[in-house]
């Protein structure tokens, strides 16, 4: 796929088309991207909604943005018009169009749009190298030096600093860009400045020595490249691989950000070190001040032939997705400097996030000649309609949540067309829903789309004293009703709900919580939450425990049944999950997943691993492992009221029927989720890229 044009697919393998895949119907976002990549009409693709689907009208703001970015290719100017979309809209819309189409503007008329909003800064920046290519460095150069000279200390300055760096443009001398780093009051710029400068011909003679450095990060940015790690050119012969991490911390599942995937990735990589093919495995992360304020070593061995690699970041902590933006440019400098080090260079680069996180390291990857390969799921296409169908165009906060799905959607797009390589997670049908997303995959497998390597988790290792460790889990859980983050000894013989995630309005502890009590199920069970930072956390999560305490603030006897307790290492989540499982018939635990969304849901193997009945939601990713009625229970997620009846099923199944689903559940996870089989068919799926 990388470097080709993302062309439309041809009519036998058309998702819309009868014989295809199919796709939601009524679905506009669907309906739209179909009808680009083919070419035809998109009204054409949008079928009759269904009576239980909330969609847009063609008058509201997300049909508007639809049609002003798919519209067709032929259309001179984006047909959306009224008040929803105003010229930023239309000019994000058609610089994605010309990025999907593989238009080449020109250096000025790119760059016309250097003032824009973070979402129109992506695009330009993903159009950058192929309008370079096209049109020739020289004359970019020229550009960008006169440019330059207009923006003098603006942050527009950093931002063509970073545009210079990315095509190898020298568009200012060495004296310049110094004299820049010096008088700008912007620290951004002057980051910039110092970027371009280290990778100038006689720039580095030119910035400050690292003892003039103001804090931490700018030491590590103005210091020589950190000394080598990895494996030697000596070692066994096979592809050295890096996988990303750049949201959350890795080693703290659980606390902000940082949910299943780290567990999933540290499991990963310590596997795949070990598996033929393979010579080393780099798991790259980021680190704030503070991060790097508490352990200032850029990289560290987790296990033997799995390091971990931290991207400084410019910020207090790892940022959040929508503030990845602002890094992009610098986290592609750290990881090709870093990354660059080593003694051997790196063969492949596999990124999971549809965000420009994720197209930094796919930007990163080309300059180092790593093959590319990306995870795509349908995040966030599914359901983006029905999210955004009564979207108030006079609510900023909804407007904003609108249109940054919408540039997911499109970095998604980017990632797939630059990578060497897409793998999919499957869903119900396999990767048939991911096909209805992205209408350019179905050009693979005959219409069937990309491959979809089991994801899996590793295998639990007991301690010498598990017996002992377990009892005093459970000890702990139930030493005081008064404890936020414990329940009432006498409590202990009552059914348990259990729910592990970080604390996000995606995981839904809050509606679990609203649904539980709504239920009366607070009369007869125990809800344990675990996730969350503990003592202050992020504001998502203080917002979520806020939520907690004013659902429980009308009802002590509940406040007494429910314990908070914060994120808690992998290993003791699953010594807990396994003592619940051993308990009595009377006092069972079932493990519930609330989450409106889960693209695999690593906790719910997890659970069902240690002999728990699980509930999880229907839509997503867990739907294709989980069966309802057959090893758990598949619920709606999408409301109170789905809830409810979720939590209604499962109080009125049987002991005949939990036990059932609590060994098929662990059945399935021996079978086809164990890491080692992840391993094995990733490494398989790394060894066929070409590299270099």
């Amino acid at each position: 796929m990388a470097g080709t044009v993302f062309a439309p697919p041809s009519a036998a393998h058309d998702p819309a088309r009868p014989g295809g895949t199919g796709h939601e119907a009524g679905d506009p976002l669907v309906a739209a991207r179909t009808a680009f990549f083919d070419g035809s009409g998109w009204t054409a693709h949008l079928s009759e909604p269904r009576p239980d689907r909330r969609l847009p009208d063609a008058q509201s703001e997300l049909a508007q943005l639809l049609e002003a970015e798919y519209g067709l290719p032929s259309r001179a100017v984006p047909p959306g018009e009224g008040p929803a979309v105003d010229h930023r809209d239309k000019a994000v819309a058609g610089l994605r169009r010309a990025a999907r189409l593989g238009v080449p503007l020109a250096p000025e008329a790119l760059l016309a749009h250097r003032e824009g909003d973070p979402r129109l800064m992506a695009v330009l920046t993903e159009l950058w190298p192929q309008t370079v290519r096209w049109h020739g460095p020289r004359h970019a150069e020229e550009v960008l030096r006169a440019m330059l000279g207009e923006s003098c200390d603006g942050p527009v300055a950093g931002h063509l600093l970073d545009l210079a760096v990315a095509a190898g443009l020298h568009p200012l001398t060495p004296v310049e860009s110094a004299s820049l780093a010096r008088t700008t009051t912007h620290r951004a710029v002057r980051h910039s400045a110092w970027r371009y400068l280290l990778r100038l011909p006689g720039g580095p003679a030119h910035v400050p020595r690292p003892s003039e450095a103001g804090d931490a990060y700018e030491r590590l940015l103005l210091a020589p490249p950190v000394p080598a790690f990895g494996p030697e050119r000596q070692e066994p012969a096979g592809r050295l691989v890096a996988q990303s991490m750049l949201l959350g911390a890795l080693d703290t599942p659980g606390q902000g950000m940082s949910g299943g995937l780290a567990v999933l990735l540290g499991g990963l990589g310590d596997r795949l070190a070990a598996t033929e093919g393979i010579s080393g495995v780099i798991t790259v992360v980021t680190a704030g001040h503070e991060d790097l304020a508490a352990d200032d070593r850029l990289a560290h061995e987790r296990a033997p032939g799995h390091w971990v690699l931290r991207l400084p970041v410019d910020a207090p902590s790892a940022p959040a997705q929508v503030e990845m933006h602002r890094h992009r440019a610098a986290l592609t400098w750290w990881a090709v400097r870093l990354l660059g080090a080593m003694p051997r260079p790196l063969d492949v680069l596999h990124v999971r996030y549809a965000d420009d996180g994720s197209l930094a390291l796919a930007d990163a990857a080309e300059r180092l000649g790593a093959a590319l390969v990306f995870t795509a799921t349908p995040d966030p296409h599914r359901g983006l309609a029905e999210r955004h169908a009564a979207c108030d165009v006079a609510d900023p906060a909804a407007a904003e949540a609108l249109r940054n799905d919408l540039h997911r959607v499109f970095l998604a797009d980017r990632l797939v067309e630059r990578a060497d390589t897409v793998v999919g997670i499957p869903g119900r049908g396999g990767t048939r829903e991911l096909v209805r997303h992205f209408p350019g995959l179905a050009r693979l497998d005959e219409g069937r789309g990309p491959s979809a390597p089991p994801e899996g988790i590793a295998p639990y290792r007991p301690a010498p004293d598990e017996d002992d460790r377990r009892r005093e889990a459970l000890n702990r859980l139930y030493r005081d009703g008064t404890d936020p983050g414990a329940l009432d000894p006498r409590d202990r013989d009552l059914p348990v709900l259990l729910c592990v995630g970080r604390l996000h309005p995606v995981k839904q502890q809050d509606l679990l919580v609203r649904s539980w009590l709504a239920t009366g199920a607070h009369h007869t069970t125990t809800l344990v939450l675990i996730g969350g930072s503990p003592g202050t956390g992020t504001a998502v999560e203080d917002d979520i425990r806020r939520r907690i305490d004013t659902l429980l603030a009308p009802y002590p006897q509940a406040a007494r049944r429910l314990a908070l307790l914060p994120a808690l290492p992998n290993t003791q989540v699953r010594r807990m999950q396994r003592a619940l499982a051993q308990r009595t018939a009377d006092a069972c635990c079932w493990y519930v997943c609330p989450s409106a969304k889960e693209e695999f849901g690593i906790a719910v193997l997890e659970a069902m691993d240690a002999g728990l009945p699980v509930a999880g939601p229907r839509r997503g990713g867990v739907a294709h492992y989980l069966r309802d009625q057959v090893n758990g229970l598949l619920m709606d997620t999408s409301g109170q009221a789905g809830l409810m009846r979720g939590l209604r099923r499962i109080a009125a199944t049987s002991v005949d029927d939990r036990r059932r689903y609590a060994a098929e559940g662990r059945k399935l996870v021996a079978e086809r989720f164990s890491v080692t089989r992840m391993a094995d068919e990733l490494a398989a799926e790394y060894t066929a890229l070409r590299t270099g």
